[in-house]
């Protein structure tokens, strides 16, 4: 059940990436949705489940958000070592410095992230039915958001459409992957805590430093700032709805 189940979620990753490109003509209000969604995925889902499952406080501070802060240094390293690298090998600026294998990174983590969703379909479904409908909505409706951003991410950063397309597929995949891996182990609770709050501080750097800035950076236009409002209004309902 849990495996059919994520086929749901296979299904609405594909609408989401299919979504981000069929309106490359309003790119701005594209990259302003997936600031907003990734803003309310990060501080509306991940960070309250990392910070319930995390465990105790590492010298007096929570896990989740050690972790947090982690991954967003960690995310902001990565750039600017991939940066000075392609710099150092005479790279030209017309790109505006957008380093590809910082978009594949950043894709993978999502990827990374839907296997995850996948797991928690099939822990829930194994606490019991009422249990794994409520996650499986909750994954299955966000998952429109992993796709929208995962086709985003890798394009965004000047890799050619075929690729974008490769790991929208891989990103379809993996919570199908996740669902049909609990059948042979589980994850522990706090690793999965961890993971979750380290995941979040890289993807919020990635909405704050690079895609919300790049969607106002042409088009500083009211409408770019309500789909900014509207993805993290989306992100918000669902939690709700799934609660």
């Amino acid at each position: 059940m849990a495996v059919f189940v994520a086929l749901g979620a296979f299904l609405m990753t594909l609408v989401g990436g299919w979504t981000a490109q069929r309106v490359t003509d309003r790119r701005h209000l594209v990259l302003g949705l997936a600031g907003g969604l990734m803003l309310g995925v990060v501080g509306l889902d991940l960070l309250p489940e990392a910070l319930d499952a995390a465990g105790r406080p590492v010298f007096g501070v929570p896990a989740a958000l050690l972790l947090f802060v982690a991954g967003f240094l960690v995310a902001h390293l990565v750039e600017r070592l991939l940066a000075g690298r392609r710099a150092a090998h005479g790279a030209d600026e017309h790109g505006g410095g957008r380093v590809p294998e910082v978009g594949l990174t950043a894709a993978a983590a999502m990827v990374g992230h839907s296997v995850m969703d996948g797991v928690a379909i099939g822990a829930a479904f194994q606490v019991g039915g009422g249990m794994g409908v409520a996650v499986a909505l909750a994954v299955v409706a966000h998952d429109f958001a992993d796709g929208f951003n995962t086709y985003t991410l890798t394009s965004l950063y000047g890799n050619a459409r075929r690729k974008a397309l490769a790991m929208l597929f891989a990103d379809a995949v993996a919570p199908v992957a996740g669902a049909a891996s609990t059948l042979l182990f589980t994850i522990p609770e706090q690793l999965l805590g961890s993971y979750l709050g380290f995941f979040g501080g890289a993807l919020l750097y990635l909405a704050a430093a690079e895609i919300l800035p790049e969607a106002h950076h042409d088009h500083p236009a009211r409408s770019t700032l309500l789909c900014t409002v509207a993805g993290a209004a989306f992100i918000w309902l669902v939690v709700g709805i799934a609660g």
